[in-house]
């Protein structure tokens, strides 16, 4: 399989053969949708917590006595119904994280990256360099490549200049090639890669890799 490599013109100079290992692999739409579910459960903090009415502070004694108030019946100044106190049935720390397993997560992974080059939201750049942060040199490149935002940027090795020159373009994203993830390539419609950074995934998601 043969895809072009542009230039940061726009201009393509020449194909490179890409491994079917990784950029041909038939979408699996369940696959990829638990491996989205998981990413994002395993995400999730888990922290938040309210205290119960055995944790608020306050005393345990019965506010006044059952009968011959003439108002109704309270206990304790810690009961859910009075303010300040104990928060019935509320959030908990809890942990939602979700396994799945590693030969499950790397087939995933593939799926979303031939589904990206397939439907032509996968453009290949031979290089992204800049001696000096230039948002506008950035901005040029994406027009030129006809990258439409929201869009992901994985290279091989990202380096201070690079990020700096892209991150105040709106709903672009830059990555490391090795930490591209499924919920990344999600959310953000169109993809760019340099070419070293596609040597790098077929080496990582390939199928003998694992």
């Amino acid at each position: 399989m043969e895809i072009p490599v542009y230039n940061a013109s726009g201009e393509i100079i020449k194909n490179i053969s890409i491994s079917e290992d990784v950029f041909g692999v038939p979408f699996n739409e369940a696959l990829v949708h638990q491996a989205f579910v998981a990413q994002q459960a395993n995400a999730r903090q888990g922290t938040q917590s309210t205290k119960t009415r055995g944790e608020v502070q306050g005393s345990s004694r019965k506010i006044y006595r059952q009968k011959g108030t003439g108002n109704a019946r309270m206990g304790t100044n810690r009961s859910p119904v009075r303010r300040h106190g104990g928060v019935a049935f509320g959030p908990r720390p809890r942990d939602f994280s979700k396994d799945l397993p590693k030969k499950m997560r790397r087939q995933a992974i593939r799926c979303v990256l031939s589904f990206k080059l397939e439907s032509g939201e996968l453009k290949v750049i031979d290089q992204l360099s800049f001696e000096e942060p230039k948002t506008r040199d950035m901005a040029k490149i994406l027009a030129a490549l006809q990258v439409i935002s929201p869009a992901l940027i994985a290279v091989d090795n990202p380096n201070t200049n690079f990020i700096k020159s892209a991150r105040n373009i709106p709903s672009v994203k830059t990555t490391p090639a090795n930490l591209l993830n499924i919920s990344d390539m999600l959310k953000n419609k169109q993809l760019v890669m340099t070419e070293e950074a596609v040597r790098q995934v077929e080496e990582l998601w390939g199928q003998r890799s694992g």
